[in-house]
Protein backbone atom coordinates (compact mmCIF):
# COMPACT_ATOMS: atom_id res chain seq x y z
CA UNK A 1 0.00 0.00 0.00
CA UNK A 2 1.37 3.61 -0.87
CA UNK A 3 1.77 6.23 1.77
CA UNK A 4 1.42 9.65 1.12
CA UNK A 5 2.47 12.37 2.85
CA UNK A 6 1.40 15.33 3.86
CA UNK A 7 3.67 18.67 3.38
CA UNK A 8 5.36 19.74 6.29
CA UNK A 9 5.14 23.46 7.54
CA UNK A 10 8.84 25.28 7.78
CA UNK A 11 9.88 25.94 11.34
CA UNK A 12 10.80 29.57 11.56
CA UNK A 13 14.33 30.44 13.18
CA UNK A 14 12.75 31.24 16.52
CA UNK A 15 10.81 28.12 16.86
CA UNK A 16 14.08 25.61 15.81
CA UNK A 17 16.21 28.04 18.41
CA UNK A 18 13.47 27.83 21.13
CA UNK A 19 13.55 23.85 20.81
CA UNK A 20 17.83 23.41 21.03
CA UNK A 21 18.23 24.06 17.33
CA UNK A 22 17.37 23.04 13.96
CA UNK A 23 15.61 19.39 14.09
CA UNK A 24 14.97 17.06 11.47
CA UNK A 25 11.17 17.63 9.51
CA UNK A 26 9.38 14.22 10.60
CA UNK A 27 7.38 13.22 7.77
CA UNK A 28 3.32 12.39 8.49
CA UNK A 29 1.88 10.29 5.94
CA UNK A 30 -2.14 9.82 5.09
CA UNK A 31 -4.15 6.72 5.52
CA UNK A 32 -4.86 4.34 8.40
CA UNK A 33 -2.95 1.29 7.35
CA UNK A 34 0.58 3.82 6.61
CA UNK A 35 0.01 5.80 9.41
CA UNK A 36 -0.33 2.10 11.48
CA UNK A 37 3.00 1.43 9.86
CA UNK A 38 4.25 4.08 10.55
CA UNK A 39 3.23 4.53 14.11
CA UNK A 40 5.08 0.69 14.69
CA UNK A 41 8.37 1.91 12.78
CA UNK A 42 8.39 5.23 15.08
CA UNK A 43 8.67 3.00 18.48
CA UNK A 44 12.02 1.58 17.05
CA UNK A 45 13.57 5.15 16.70
CA UNK A 46 15.05 6.41 19.84
CA UNK A 47 14.23 10.11 18.47
CA UNK A 48 10.90 10.86 19.46
CA UNK A 49 7.97 13.02 17.05
CA UNK A 50 6.88 15.74 18.84
CA UNK A 51 4.49 18.33 17.64
CA UNK A 52 5.66 21.53 17.58
CA UNK A 53 3.09 24.95 17.12
CA UNK A 54 4.98 27.85 15.42
CA UNK A 55 4.06 31.99 15.84
CA UNK A 56 1.53 31.52 13.27
CA UNK A 57 -0.42 28.65 14.64
CA UNK A 58 0.79 25.94 12.22
CA UNK A 59 2.02 22.70 13.73
CA UNK A 60 3.81 20.43 12.38
CA UNK A 61 6.13 17.21 13.43
CA UNK A 62 9.79 16.94 13.72
CA UNK A 63 12.16 14.57 15.13
CA UNK A 64 14.00 15.51 18.97
CA UNK A 65 16.20 13.59 20.94
CA UNK A 66 14.66 12.57 24.06
CA UNK A 67 14.41 15.55 26.91
CA UNK A 68 16.71 14.38 29.65
CA UNK A 69 15.07 12.86 33.07
CA UNK A 70 14.29 16.22 35.21
CA UNK A 71 13.97 16.04 39.01
CA UNK A 72 10.79 15.58 39.76
CA UNK A 73 10.72 18.35 42.63
CA UNK A 74 11.85 20.49 39.90
CA UNK A 75 8.95 19.65 37.78
CA UNK A 76 6.61 20.05 40.50
CA UNK A 77 8.43 23.91 41.25
CA UNK A 78 7.19 24.45 37.76
CA UNK A 79 3.77 24.53 38.76
CA UNK A 80 2.15 28.14 39.97
CA UNK A 81 -0.12 28.09 43.31
CA UNK A 82 -2.97 28.47 41.31
CA UNK A 83 -1.78 25.37 39.03
CA UNK A 84 -1.37 23.02 41.95
CA UNK A 85 -5.10 24.28 43.86
CA UNK A 86 -6.66 23.33 40.14
CA UNK A 87 -5.09 20.06 39.84
CA UNK A 88 -5.49 19.02 43.69
CA UNK A 89 -9.44 20.03 43.39
CA UNK A 90 -9.44 17.35 40.46
CA UNK A 91 -7.44 14.60 41.88
CA UNK A 92 -9.83 15.28 44.79
CA UNK A 93 -13.20 14.85 42.90
CA UNK A 94 -11.23 11.83 41.03
CA UNK A 95 -10.18 10.24 44.13
CA UNK A 96 -14.29 10.74 45.53
CA UNK A 97 -15.47 9.63 42.54
CA UNK A 98 -13.61 6.35 42.72
CA UNK A 99 -14.06 5.91 46.31
CA UNK A 100 -18.20 6.19 45.25
CA UNK A 101 -17.81 2.96 43.09
CA UNK A 102 -15.17 0.88 44.99
CA UNK A 103 -17.31 1.06 48.13
CA UNK A 104 -19.73 -1.12 45.85
CA UNK A 105 -16.99 -3.62 44.42
CA UNK A 106 -15.16 -4.20 48.03
CA UNK A 107 -18.12 -5.07 50.15
CA UNK A 108 -19.66 -7.33 47.28
CA UNK A 109 -19.56 -10.41 49.68
CA UNK A 110 -21.71 -8.09 52.31
CA UNK A 111 -24.01 -7.49 49.40
CA UNK A 112 -24.47 -10.51 48.40
CA UNK A 113 -25.86 -11.55 52.48
CA UNK A 114 -27.66 -8.10 52.59
CA UNK A 115 -30.48 -8.57 49.54
CA UNK A 116 -29.76 -12.83 49.39
CA UNK A 117 -28.05 -13.00 46.07
CA UNK A 118 -25.33 -14.41 44.99
CA UNK A 119 -22.00 -12.48 43.79
CA UNK A 120 -22.85 -12.49 40.43
CA UNK A 121 -26.26 -10.81 40.80
CA UNK A 122 -24.36 -8.16 43.21
CA UNK A 123 -22.01 -7.55 40.07
CA UNK A 124 -24.92 -6.83 38.02
CA UNK A 125 -24.92 -3.18 39.69
CA UNK A 126 -21.28 -2.68 38.52
CA UNK A 127 -22.07 -3.38 34.99
CA UNK A 128 -25.19 -1.09 34.92
CA UNK A 129 -23.22 1.83 36.43
CA UNK A 130 -20.25 1.30 33.93
CA UNK A 131 -22.79 1.13 30.63
CA UNK A 132 -24.71 4.63 31.79
CA UNK A 133 -21.20 6.34 32.41
CA UNK A 134 -20.63 6.86 28.85
CA UNK A 135 -24.36 8.42 28.65
CA UNK A 136 -23.21 10.88 31.64
CA UNK A 137 -19.84 11.41 30.08
CA UNK A 138 -21.75 13.12 26.99
CA UNK A 139 -24.34 15.21 28.65
CA UNK A 140 -21.51 16.75 31.54
CA UNK A 141 -18.52 16.38 28.79
CA UNK A 142 -20.45 18.64 26.13
CA UNK A 143 -21.54 20.82 28.98
CA UNK A 144 -18.20 21.39 30.22
CA UNK A 145 -17.34 21.89 26.53
CA UNK A 146 -19.85 24.78 26.25
CA UNK A 147 -20.70 26.24 29.27
CA UNK A 148 -17.73 25.82 31.64
CA UNK A 149 -16.11 22.86 33.79
CA UNK A 150 -17.09 23.90 37.27
CA UNK A 151 -21.32 23.68 37.46
CA UNK A 152 -21.33 20.59 35.68
CA UNK A 153 -18.98 18.94 38.35
CA UNK A 154 -20.36 20.64 41.22
CA UNK A 155 -23.32 18.95 39.84
CA UNK A 156 -21.89 15.77 39.44
CA UNK A 157 -20.60 15.45 42.31
CA UNK A 158 -23.13 16.44 45.00
CA UNK A 159 -25.53 14.32 43.02
CA UNK A 160 -23.37 11.59 43.46
CA UNK A 161 -23.75 12.21 46.69
CA UNK A 162 -27.16 11.97 47.37
CA UNK A 163 -27.54 8.78 45.15
CA UNK A 164 -24.42 7.14 47.81
CA UNK A 165 -27.44 7.91 50.58
CA UNK A 166 -30.46 7.19 48.46
CA UNK A 167 -28.57 3.09 47.90
CA UNK A 168 -28.34 2.93 51.64
CA UNK A 169 -32.20 3.02 51.88
CA UNK A 170 -32.85 0.89 49.06
CA UNK A 171 -34.84 -2.11 51.08
CA UNK A 172 -34.70 -4.48 47.87
CA UNK A 173 -32.62 -5.63 45.24
CA UNK A 174 -34.61 -3.94 42.34
CA UNK A 175 -34.61 -0.17 44.41
CA UNK A 176 -30.50 -1.00 45.15
CA UNK A 177 -29.89 -1.90 40.91
CA UNK A 178 -32.13 1.34 39.80
CA UNK A 179 -30.23 3.46 42.17
CA UNK A 180 -26.98 2.50 41.14
CA UNK A 181 -28.02 2.96 37.23
CA UNK A 182 -28.47 6.44 38.10
CA UNK A 183 -25.56 6.52 40.04
CA UNK A 184 -23.83 5.39 36.93
CA UNK A 185 -25.36 8.49 34.46
CA UNK A 186 -23.32 11.15 37.30
CA UNK A 187 -20.43 9.48 37.70
CA UNK A 188 -19.76 9.56 34.29
CA UNK A 189 -19.45 13.41 34.22
CA UNK A 190 -16.49 13.51 36.57
CA UNK A 191 -13.58 11.81 34.52
CA UNK A 192 -13.42 14.73 31.55
CA UNK A 193 -13.94 17.47 33.44
CA UNK A 194 -11.38 16.50 36.52
CA UNK A 195 -8.76 15.44 34.24
CA UNK A 196 -9.70 18.89 32.03
CA UNK A 197 -9.31 21.03 35.34
CA UNK A 198 -6.14 19.69 37.12
CA UNK A 199 -4.23 18.97 33.29
CA UNK A 200 -5.25 21.64 30.91
CA UNK A 201 -2.83 24.44 32.59
CA UNK A 202 -0.27 22.30 33.44
CA UNK A 203 3.30 23.25 31.81
CA UNK A 204 3.91 21.05 28.97
CA UNK A 205 7.36 19.52 31.25
CA UNK A 206 5.70 18.28 34.19
CA UNK A 207 2.76 16.67 32.57
CA UNK A 208 3.56 12.97 32.24
CA UNK A 209 4.44 13.04 36.20
CA UNK A 210 1.18 14.97 36.63
CA UNK A 211 -0.65 13.04 34.51
CA UNK A 212 0.45 10.14 36.25
CA UNK A 213 -0.28 11.29 40.21
CA UNK A 214 -3.57 12.89 38.97
CA UNK A 215 -5.15 9.25 37.12
CA UNK A 216 -4.03 7.69 40.78
CA UNK A 217 -7.16 9.23 42.13
CA UNK A 218 -8.57 6.56 41.01
CA UNK A 219 -6.32 4.47 43.08
CA UNK A 220 -5.71 6.16 45.95
CA UNK A 221 -9.92 6.15 45.88
CA UNK A 222 -10.05 2.62 46.00
CA UNK A 223 -7.44 2.54 49.01
CA UNK A 224 -9.66 4.93 51.13
CA UNK A 225 -12.73 2.72 50.22
CA UNK A 226 -10.26 -0.56 51.18
CA UNK A 227 -9.22 1.16 54.95
CA UNK A 228 -13.04 2.33 55.35
CA UNK A 229 -14.08 -1.46 54.95
CA UNK A 230 -11.09 -2.70 57.33
CA UNK A 231 -12.04 -0.20 60.08
CA UNK A 232 -15.82 -0.72 59.89
CA UNK A 233 -15.60 -4.41 60.33
CA UNK A 234 -16.73 -7.28 58.36
CA UNK A 235 -20.51 -7.54 59.74
CA UNK A 236 -22.88 -7.19 56.84
CA UNK A 237 -24.70 -4.54 57.88
CA UNK A 238 -21.77 -2.44 57.66
CA UNK A 239 -21.58 -1.90 54.21
CA UNK A 240 -23.83 1.29 55.08
CA UNK A 241 -21.34 3.20 57.27
CA UNK A 242 -18.51 3.04 54.12
CA UNK A 243 -20.98 4.38 51.62
CA UNK A 244 -22.03 7.47 54.08
CA UNK A 245 -18.38 8.37 54.15
CA UNK A 246 -18.25 7.75 50.08
CA UNK A 247 -21.36 10.37 50.29
CA UNK A 248 -19.29 12.71 52.24
CA UNK A 249 -16.47 12.84 50.29
CA UNK A 250 -18.49 13.41 46.89
CA UNK A 251 -20.80 15.92 48.34
CA UNK A 252 -17.36 17.88 49.64
CA UNK A 253 -15.88 17.87 46.60
CA UNK A 254 -18.75 19.67 45.37
CA UNK A 255 -18.74 22.26 47.72
CA UNK A 256 -15.33 22.66 46.98
CA UNK A 257 -14.67 23.06 43.67
CA UNK A 258 -17.94 25.88 44.13
CA UNK A 259 -15.01 28.10 45.70
CA UNK A 260 -12.62 28.13 42.72
CA UNK A 261 -13.29 30.16 39.07
CA UNK A 262 -14.22 28.63 35.95
CA UNK A 263 -10.68 27.37 33.76
CA UNK A 264 -8.79 30.34 32.52
CA UNK A 265 -10.02 29.26 28.55
CA UNK A 266 -13.64 30.62 29.79
CA UNK A 267 -12.88 33.33 31.83
CA UNK A 268 -11.00 35.10 28.77
CA UNK A 269 -13.41 34.24 26.32
CA UNK A 270 -15.69 35.84 28.80
CA UNK A 271 -13.61 39.20 29.37
CA UNK A 272 -13.15 39.58 25.59
CA UNK A 273 -17.05 39.63 25.29
CA UNK A 274 -16.87 36.70 22.45
CA UNK A 275 -20.27 35.45 22.30
CA UNK A 276 -20.78 31.22 21.41
CA UNK A 277 -24.08 30.56 19.99
CA UNK A 278 -25.55 27.18 20.11
CA UNK A 279 -25.00 27.15 16.25
CA UNK A 280 -20.65 27.89 16.65
CA UNK A 281 -20.82 24.95 19.04
CA UNK A 282 -22.79 22.42 17.42
CA UNK A 283 -21.30 23.62 13.61
CA UNK A 284 -17.70 22.83 15.30
CA UNK A 285 -18.49 19.97 16.81
CA UNK A 286 -20.08 18.28 13.80
CA UNK A 287 -16.82 19.47 12.18
CA UNK A 288 -14.38 17.88 14.59
CA UNK A 289 -16.34 14.60 14.17
CA UNK A 290 -16.13 14.62 10.00
CA UNK A 291 -12.66 15.47 10.69
CA UNK A 292 -11.39 13.24 13.54
CA UNK A 293 -13.85 10.34 13.79
CA UNK A 294 -10.84 7.66 13.09
CA UNK A 295 -9.06 9.26 16.16
CA UNK A 296 -12.36 9.42 18.10
CA UNK A 297 -13.24 5.19 16.77
CA UNK A 298 -9.03 4.72 17.95
CA UNK A 299 -9.68 6.03 21.58
CA UNK A 300 -12.38 4.11 22.18
CA UNK A 301 -11.03 0.60 21.42
CA UNK A 302 -7.85 1.89 23.37
CA UNK A 303 -10.53 2.56 26.49
CA UNK A 304 -12.40 -0.27 26.12
CA UNK A 305 -8.80 -2.40 26.50
CA UNK A 306 -7.71 -0.73 28.97
CA UNK A 307 -11.29 -0.81 30.93
CA UNK A 308 -10.99 -4.46 30.79
CA UNK A 309 -7.30 -4.14 32.29
CA UNK A 310 -8.50 -2.88 35.11
CA UNK A 311 -11.84 -3.85 36.11
CA UNK A 312 -10.67 -7.39 35.03
CA UNK A 313 -7.79 -7.63 37.47
CA UNK A 314 -8.97 -5.26 40.56
CA UNK A 315 -12.91 -5.83 40.74
CA UNK A 316 -13.06 -9.35 41.92
CA UNK A 317 -8.98 -9.41 43.81
CA UNK A 318 -10.43 -9.04 46.90
CA UNK A 319 -13.34 -12.05 46.27
CA UNK A 320 -10.84 -13.90 44.89
CA UNK A 321 -8.59 -13.54 48.27
CA UNK A 322 -11.06 -14.34 50.23
CA UNK A 323 -12.84 -17.48 48.37
CA UNK A 324 -9.91 -18.78 46.17
CA UNK A 325 -7.05 -18.47 48.78
CA UNK A 326 -9.38 -18.38 51.84
CA UNK A 327 -8.16 -15.22 53.51
CA UNK A 328 -10.59 -14.19 56.23
CA UNK A 329 -12.33 -10.39 55.38
CA UNK A 330 -9.56 -8.43 57.51
CA UNK A 331 -6.59 -10.13 55.59
CA UNK A 332 -8.41 -10.19 51.66
CA UNK A 333 -8.55 -5.92 52.50
CA UNK A 334 -5.46 -5.23 53.88
CA UNK A 335 -4.12 -7.39 50.79
CA UNK A 336 -5.85 -5.16 48.48
CA UNK A 337 -4.81 -2.22 49.77
CA UNK A 338 -1.58 -3.40 49.37
CA UNK A 339 -2.39 -3.73 45.70
CA UNK A 340 -3.60 -0.30 45.32
CA UNK A 341 -0.16 1.26 46.75
CA UNK A 342 1.27 -0.42 43.91
CA UNK A 343 -0.85 1.26 41.54
CA UNK A 344 -0.54 4.33 42.86
CA UNK A 345 3.54 4.32 43.31
CA UNK A 346 3.24 3.00 39.35
CA UNK A 347 0.94 5.12 37.77
CA UNK A 348 3.30 7.68 39.43
CA UNK A 349 6.90 6.81 38.54
CA UNK A 350 5.84 5.55 35.08
CA UNK A 351 3.80 8.89 33.74
CA UNK A 352 6.87 10.27 35.03
CA UNK A 353 8.90 8.11 32.67
CA UNK A 354 6.80 8.32 29.65
CA UNK A 355 8.04 12.00 29.30
CA UNK A 356 11.25 10.44 28.53
CA UNK A 357 10.65 7.52 26.67
CA UNK A 358 7.52 8.48 25.19
CA UNK A 359 3.50 7.91 25.77
CA UNK A 360 3.04 4.55 23.56
CA UNK A 361 6.42 3.39 24.78
CA UNK A 362 5.59 3.17 28.32
CA UNK A 363 2.23 1.86 28.26
CA UNK A 364 3.74 -0.86 25.85
CA UNK A 365 6.55 -1.77 28.39
CA UNK A 366 4.40 -1.54 31.13
CA UNK A 367 1.51 -3.74 29.97
CA UNK A 368 4.06 -6.70 28.69
CA UNK A 369 5.82 -6.35 32.36
CA UNK A 370 2.41 -7.05 33.89
CA UNK A 371 1.70 -9.90 31.87
CA UNK A 372 5.18 -11.68 32.74
CA UNK A 373 4.12 -11.10 36.64
CA UNK A 374 0.54 -12.60 36.09
CA UNK A 375 1.65 -16.32 36.93
CA UNK A 376 3.25 -14.44 40.37
CA UNK A 377 -0.05 -12.87 40.88
CA UNK A 378 -2.37 -15.59 40.87
CA UNK A 379 -0.26 -18.36 42.48
CA UNK A 380 1.65 -17.42 45.57
CA UNK A 381 -0.21 -18.68 49.30
CA UNK A 382 -0.60 -16.11 52.23
CA UNK A 383 -1.58 -12.46 53.05
CA UNK A 384 2.19 -11.18 52.59
CA UNK A 385 2.89 -13.21 49.30
CA UNK A 386 0.23 -12.21 47.70
CA UNK A 387 0.11 -8.64 49.00
CA UNK A 388 3.44 -8.54 47.61
CA UNK A 389 2.23 -9.86 44.12
CA UNK A 390 -1.03 -7.55 44.20
CA UNK A 391 1.56 -4.83 44.24
CA UNK A 392 4.06 -5.03 41.84
CA UNK A 393 1.16 -6.50 39.25
CA UNK A 394 -0.85 -3.01 39.87
CA UNK A 395 2.78 -1.25 39.60
CA UNK A 396 2.61 -2.19 36.42
CA UNK A 397 -1.20 -2.27 35.46
CA UNK A 398 -1.91 1.25 36.88
CA UNK A 399 1.51 2.26 35.42
CA UNK A 400 -0.02 1.88 32.19
CA UNK A 401 -2.74 3.29 32.60
CA UNK A 402 -0.87 7.06 34.47
CA UNK A 403 -0.22 7.68 30.93
CA UNK A 404 -3.62 7.82 29.69
CA UNK A 405 -4.70 11.31 31.39
CA UNK A 406 -2.06 13.39 29.40
CA UNK A 407 -1.97 11.04 26.33
CA UNK A 408 -5.72 11.66 25.89
CA UNK A 409 -5.55 15.23 26.71
CA UNK A 410 -3.02 15.02 23.82
CA UNK A 411 -4.92 13.26 21.49
CA UNK A 412 -8.28 15.18 21.95
CA UNK A 413 -8.75 17.71 19.75
CA UNK A 414 -7.83 21.22 21.62
CA UNK A 415 -11.42 22.49 22.02
CA UNK A 416 -12.66 19.31 23.66
CA UNK A 417 -10.62 18.26 25.98
CA UNK A 418 -13.24 17.98 28.39
CA UNK A 419 -15.71 15.89 26.66
CA UNK A 420 -13.17 14.06 24.24
CA UNK A 421 -11.54 12.13 27.17
CA UNK A 422 -14.48 11.67 29.29
CA UNK A 423 -16.51 9.83 26.31
CA UNK A 424 -14.25 7.85 25.40
CA UNK A 425 -13.23 6.96 28.39
CA UNK A 426 -16.55 5.75 29.46
CA UNK A 427 -17.59 4.41 26.18
CA UNK A 428 -14.75 2.24 26.47
CA UNK A 429 -16.34 1.48 30.20
CA UNK A 430 -19.34 0.82 28.80
CA UNK A 431 -18.41 -1.82 26.49
CA UNK A 432 -16.09 -3.85 28.79
CA UNK A 433 -19.21 -2.99 31.51
CA UNK A 434 -19.76 -7.10 31.76
CA UNK A 435 -15.98 -7.75 32.76
CA UNK A 436 -16.96 -8.32 36.66
CA UNK A 437 -19.81 -10.08 35.73
CA UNK A 438 -17.70 -12.32 33.51
CA UNK A 439 -14.97 -12.80 35.51
CA UNK A 440 -17.72 -13.83 38.06
CA UNK A 441 -19.64 -16.07 36.46
CA UNK A 442 -17.02 -18.24 34.95
CA UNK A 443 -14.87 -18.61 38.18
CA UNK A 444 -18.67 -19.42 39.99
CA UNK A 445 -18.99 -22.21 37.50
CA UNK A 446 -15.45 -23.57 37.76
CA UNK A 447 -13.60 -24.90 40.36
CA UNK A 448 -10.05 -25.58 41.21
CA UNK A 449 -8.05 -27.00 44.16
CA UNK A 450 -6.94 -24.68 46.98
CA UNK A 451 -3.71 -25.36 48.64
CA UNK A 452 -5.86 -26.83 51.95
CA UNK A 453 -7.20 -29.26 49.84
CA UNK A 454 -10.63 -27.79 49.50
CA UNK A 455 -12.59 -26.94 46.40
CA UNK A 456 -12.96 -23.64 45.54
CA UNK A 457 -14.27 -20.97 42.76
CA UNK A 458 -11.80 -20.29 39.62
CA UNK A 459 -11.14 -17.12 40.25
CA UNK A 460 -7.06 -17.41 39.62
CA UNK A 461 -7.45 -19.33 36.45
CA UNK A 462 -9.97 -17.23 35.19
CA UNK A 463 -8.22 -13.53 35.80
CA UNK A 464 -5.31 -14.45 34.89
CA UNK A 465 -5.90 -16.13 31.58
CA UNK A 466 -8.38 -12.97 30.76
CA UNK A 467 -5.51 -10.42 31.74
CA UNK A 468 -3.14 -11.72 29.83
CA UNK A 469 -5.25 -11.79 26.42
CA UNK A 470 -6.14 -7.92 27.66
CA UNK A 471 -2.79 -6.56 28.14
CA UNK A 472 -1.66 -8.29 24.73
CA UNK A 473 -4.42 -6.03 23.00
CA UNK A 474 -3.13 -2.99 24.73
CA UNK A 475 0.10 -2.77 23.70
CA UNK A 476 -0.62 -3.90 20.21
CA UNK A 477 -2.91 -1.24 19.74
CA UNK A 478 -0.87 0.74 21.49
CA UNK A 479 1.92 0.28 18.81
CA UNK A 480 -0.08 0.51 16.16
CA UNK A 481 -2.34 4.10 17.50
CA UNK A 482 -0.82 7.69 17.23
CA UNK A 483 1.10 10.10 19.47
CA UNK A 484 0.97 13.92 20.11
CA UNK A 485 3.46 13.92 21.95
CA UNK A 486 4.60 17.87 23.26
CA UNK A 487 1.20 19.07 22.02
CA UNK A 488 0.26 22.64 22.97
CA UNK A 489 -3.85 23.42 23.85
CA UNK A 490 -3.12 25.69 26.80
CA UNK A 491 -4.13 28.73 24.38
CA UNK A 492 -6.98 27.00 22.67
CA UNK A 493 -10.33 28.56 22.94
CA UNK A 494 -14.07 26.94 24.02
CA UNK A 495 -15.64 24.90 21.64
CA UNK A 496 -17.30 26.91 19.60
CA UNK A 497 -15.40 30.06 19.95
CA UNK A 498 -13.07 28.58 16.68
CA UNK A 499 -16.17 28.94 14.46
CA UNK A 500 -16.84 32.45 15.01
CA UNK A 501 -13.32 32.99 14.80
CA UNK A 502 -12.68 31.49 11.49
CA UNK A 503 -16.01 33.54 10.66
CA UNK A 504 -14.40 36.17 11.36
CA UNK A 505 -11.49 35.86 10.08
CA UNK A 506 -13.04 34.73 6.69
CA UNK A 507 -15.08 38.10 6.55
CA UNK A 508 -11.60 39.85 6.92
CA UNK A 509 -10.04 37.95 4.77
CA UNK A 510 -13.17 38.32 2.54
CA UNK A 511 -13.23 42.23 2.76
CA UNK A 512 -9.41 42.74 2.07
CA UNK A 513 -9.90 40.71 -1.16
CA UNK A 514 -12.89 43.19 -2.09
CA UNK A 515 -10.91 45.99 -0.82
CA UNK A 516 -7.35 44.88 -3.07
CA UNK A 517 -9.83 44.28 -6.19
CA UNK A 518 -11.62 47.91 -5.84
CA UNK A 519 -8.24 49.17 -5.87
CA UNK A 520 -7.13 47.08 -8.72
CA UNK A 521 -10.24 48.20 -10.45
CA UNK A 522 -9.23 52.10 -9.78
CA UNK A 523 -5.91 51.84 -11.25
CA UNK A 524 -7.08 50.02 -14.27
CA UNK A 525 -9.79 52.49 -15.17
CA UNK A 526 -7.02 55.43 -14.38
CA UNK A 527 -4.87 53.69 -16.88
CA UNK A 528 -7.87 53.27 -19.50
CA UNK A 529 -8.41 57.04 -19.00
CA UNK A 530 -5.27 58.04 -19.57
CA UNK A 531 -4.53 55.66 -22.47
CA UNK A 532 -8.04 57.61 -24.10
CA UNK A 533 -6.69 60.77 -23.36
CA UNK A 534 -3.29 60.44 -24.71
Amino acid sequence: MTSKTSPTPNPPAAQTAAAGGPHEPAVVVKGTWATAKQSFRDLFRWQQRVVITNSQGETYEEWQNPPPLKNPFKLFALLTAKQWLYFFVGFYAWTADAFDFHALSIQTTKLAKYYGRSKTDITTAITLTLLLRSVGAAIFGLLGDRFGRKWPMIGNMIILGLLQIATIYSTTFQQFLAVRSLFGLFMGGVYGNAVAMALENCPTDARGLMSGIMQQGYSFGYVLAACANLGVGGATETWKTVFWIAAGLSIGAGLIRLCFPESKQFLEAKKSGHKITAGDFWGETKSMLAREWRMCLYCVVLMTWFNYYSHTSQDSYTTFMITAKELDSAAGTRASIWMKVGACVGGTVVGYLSQFVGRRRAIVVASLVSCCMIPGWILPEGERSLSASGFFMQFFVQGAWGVIPIHLNELSPPAYRSSFPGITYQLGNMISSPSAQIVNAIAESHFVTSSKGNRVEAYGPVMGVATVIIALGIAVTTALGPEKLGRHFEEAGPAGANVSDAHAHLQEKTADAVSLAESKQGQHSSANEVEHKV
